[in-house]
Order: C-alpha cells, then sequence, then structure tokens
C-alpha cells in the first residue's frame, strides 16, 4: 500500500499562505502608503508581525480618506494616534482635509514634525480662515520639498532660510514681497518653484539653481535676475496690465526672454503675451533660443502687436517641435485706423507672411483651440502649414459648432509644405488636454 506522505505543520503552511509578511521591508512599506491612513492602521490586528508596521511608515497622509465611519472617531484623533504612536523618522507628511482642523492641533502636529527630521511638508488648508505659520516650522532644515495652501507666511528675524530646499509651493499665500524674496535668496539649492495668487505686484525672482518655474496671478512685472538654469517656465497673468509693464521703449519680450538662455519649455497664458508684447520689437530676438521645444501661447489675434510678437518669438526658436496655441476671444474689435503703432505691427505681420525665409524645420506637432472664421486666425494657420516642412499632425477646435463645417472646408483647402501632414478638427465640446 502506498504511504501517505505527513501532514505539513500548521507553522510551514501558515507560513505558504501568508506571502505579504515575508516580503522585504520596503515593498510593504510601499503597499501600505498607498492604502489611506485609517487603513493603514487597521493592519496592526491582523497577526503580531504586522502590530507596528504601520507605525514605521516614512510617508504620512492624511485627507479625507482618514474620516472614520464611527462618529465618536475624529479626524484629529486619527492624526494624534498616529503621530503619538509613530516609531522611526517622518519623511513626508501631507494634510489636506475639507474639515479644516483647529490651529492649536495644525500647531502641535508640525511641533512634532520638527522634531522628526521631516523633508516633505504638504499643508493644504481649507475654509474661511488662513493658518499661520508657527515659527517652529521654520527650524526644519532637512525639509526638500515644502507644499502651502491658504497659509501665513511670517518667518521669524533668526530664520536664515530653508538649506537643502529643492521645490517650493505657494498658492493663495499672505506674505510680503520683500518676505518672498528673502526666503527664494535664503533657498541656495532651490531647483523648483510654484507661486499661484500672491498680494504683491511686482515679482522679483533671483534664484541661481532654479530650474523650474510656474507663476499665476494677479501681478504687474516680473524681474528675473540669476536665473539662468530655467529649462520649464510657465507664467499666466490674470489681468490685462497693458502699458504698466514696462516704462520705457525696450521690449519686455526680449527683457524676459535674455534670462533664459537655456530654456526649453515655454509657456505664455493669460494676459502675459501682451505685457511681453510691449515696447520696441525686431524681427528676431538678439539671441536665439536654441534649446526651446515646446511653446504654449495665449494669443488675441485682434491686435496686430501680439501676433507679431509670437512671431518674433517663433523666428527665434529654430528648435521648436510642439506649439499650442489658444485664442483668446476678443469681446470687440481694435479700432486700427487711428492707432499707428497696431498699423505697423499689422503691415510688418503681412510682410513677414509673404517673406518668410526661416521655415519651422523642427515643428512637428500644432494644437490650436477656440478658432473663429476670422481672417487673422485663418492667415496664421495658413503660414504654418506653408513653412513647416516636417510637420505631422495639427489639430484644430473651434470655438463654436456654428462654424465648423465652414472651418473646415476652408482648412482643407490651404496649402502644405509637408505631405504627409495631416488636419484633426475636434468637436468645440472636446478638451485639448484628453489627446495628451
Amino acid at each position: 500500500m502506498e504511504q501517505r506522505e505527513p501532514p505539513k505543520s500548521r507553522l510551514k503552511s501558515e507560513m505558504e499562505s501568508d506571502r505579504i509578511s515575508n516580503l522585504p521591508s520596503d515593498v510593504i512599506e510601499q503597499i501600505l502608503s498607498h492604502l489611506p491612513m485609517r487603513e493603514a492602521v487597521r493592519t496592526s490586528v491582523l497577526s503580531s508581525n504586522w502590530r507596528y508596521k504601520w507605525a514605521m511608515l516614512r510617508h504620512l497622509v492624511f485627507d479625507d480618506r482618514c474620516v472614520s465611519t464611527q462618529k465618536h472617531i475624529t479626524f484629529v484623533d486619527i492624526v494624534d494616534h498616529v503621530l503619538l504612536g509613530h516609531i522611526g523618522p517622518i519623511h513626508k507628511f501631507r494634510l489636506s482635509h475639507r474639515g479644516r482642523p483647529a490651529n492649536w492641533d495644525i500647531d502641535f502636529w508640525i511641533l512634532h514634525l520638527s522634531r522628526n527630521s521631516i523633508k516633505e511638508l504638504i499643508l493644504e488648508i481649507w475654509g474661511e480662515y488662513h493658518y499661520r505659520i508657527p515659527s517652529y516650522l521654520f527650524s526644519c532644515q532637512n525639509m526638500i520639498h515644502l507644499e502651502l495652501l491658504r497659509c501665513v507666511l511670517k518667518p521669524p528675524p533668526t530664520f536664515k532660510g530653508f538649506r537643502n530646499l529643492k521645490s517650493l509651493v505657494i498658492s493663495h499665500v499672505i506674505l510680503g514681497q520683500d518676505v518672498f524674496q528673502s526666503l527664494i535668496a535664503c533657498c541656495p539649492l532651490l531647483e523648483r518653484l510654484t507661486l499661484i495668487e500672491f498680494d504683491f505686484a511686482h515679482l522679483k525672482i533671483d534664484a541661481p539653481n532654479l530650474q523650474f518655474l510656474v507663476v499665476e496671478g494677479d501681478f504687474w512685472d516680473l524681474i528675473f535676475e540669476n536665473t539662468l538654469n530655467l529649462i520649464d517656465v510657465c507664467v499666466s497673468m490674470d489681468t490685462d496690465v497693458g502699458q504698466i509693464w514696462g516704462c520705457d521703449s525696450s521690449s519686455n519680450l526680449v527683457k524676459f526672454m535674455v534670462h533664459l538662455p537655456h530654456i526649453q519649455r515655454l509657456q505664455i497664458q493669460g494676459f502675459f503675451l501682451k505685457s511681453l508684447a510691449v515696447g520696441a520689437l525686431s524681427a528676431k530676438l538678439p539671441k536665439p533660443c536654441l534649446y526651446l521645444k515646446f511653446l504654449s501661447i495665449r494669443v488675441d489675434f485682434n491686435d496686430p502687436v501680439e501676433i507679431l510678437t509670437v512671431l518674433c518669438l517663433l523666428r527665434s526658436s529654430p528648435a521648436v517641435q510642439e506649439l499650442e496655441i489658444s485664442v483668446n476671444p476678443a469681446f470687440e474689435e481694435l479700432e486700427l485706423s487711428g492707432d499707428q503703432e497696431r498699423q505697423a505691427a499689422l503691415s510688418e505681420v503681412n510682410s513677414l507672411y509673404g517673406n518668410w525665409i526661416c521655415p519651422f524645420s523642427q515643428l512637428r506637432f500644432v494644437k490650436i483651440s477656440n478658432v473663429s472664421n476670422v481672417k487673422a486666425q485663418l492667415d496664421f494657420i495658413r503660414f504654418l502649414l506653408l513653412n513647416s516642412p516636417v510637420l505631422e499632425k495639427i489639430i484644430v477646435k473651434p470655438a463654436y459648432a456654428d462654424d465648423s463645417w465652414e472651418q473646415v472646408k476652408q482648412l482643407l483647402r490651404l496649402g502644405r509644405a509637408s505631405v504627409h501632414s495631416e488636419i484633426i478638427f475636434l468637436d468645440p465640446s472636446f478638451e485639448l488636454w484628453q489627446l495628451r
């Protein structure tokens, strides 16, 4: 008779069935980090091996997913329990809860973090009132990334900067212009800066290691100093300040681009192009943008000065491969009869269209949104098609559905320098970001 194999021991059987517990500790931490913090803490009841695994997580995220189903356990209770029971360093802490904890609770949490070598701190404060950052946050010298939403930022007099900070995001934060400039100047390693909706009109950025910059807000002017390493810049101006930015006859575009010799990606949104268009402008920039490959611009085609500014930038960017144009809808047509500057600009635009000698030799993809049956817009599209020999695709999204078929017929009749280029016509309700 064939003998049966002896049964496996219970311990061996359990070890084989519990494969997760035998994973490397860094893999387990990665798994727990993708769970809501409330669920990560609950893994402590799985077994004795799991009792303290949540307490050694180095990345802590407290958001709306941390809300307990038990009414007697509050969001503050959960954060307190995790921080007080935590073992080891905390490298990342993110707070984003719509139910706005009390200021003294947030103060206590930041005090605790300042004693735990925090490297990444994200405070997203929701509600009517801004949260005043406590002084002990400025002692966190190991911090690499700081992100603040709806806070009040006023460093103590003894603050000498974050010597290791590489990334800073400031959104809807109350701070003075002098505080901002001092903060940037005292972060020597800063590489990424995002500034959204601030309270001062004159923005000056002095950051020799800065590579990525996003600025969105209601400001008057933007001044660069020691920013030669910038490679990715996005600037959006909320308000049309017109002639306010720049009081002399020199070109604002030239003054802006001279500080960006290594720029690779540039986005000019809102009314910022109108400000760059102020001042005397030549056909090309004094120094070409040799590394610029992606360009996104919001243009008012009703203003020939803006069109001329775009053409100047394009003529100075021989390496551009991708171009995005968003048409800024004009509510009323500009009267050019009494405006010598715009009449001269229109004449120059027409001259460039007729005598173009520098084709876009690298341009492959073009996206144009909010297009209408306006001659200036169609002339610009025709100009791109005729001077882009390697163009592969041009995507056009009309502003209104009523004009779509007429635009299709007109665009299909336009000549093209690239025999392989295709024109994709989108429904007006389609979002261009869905193509990315």
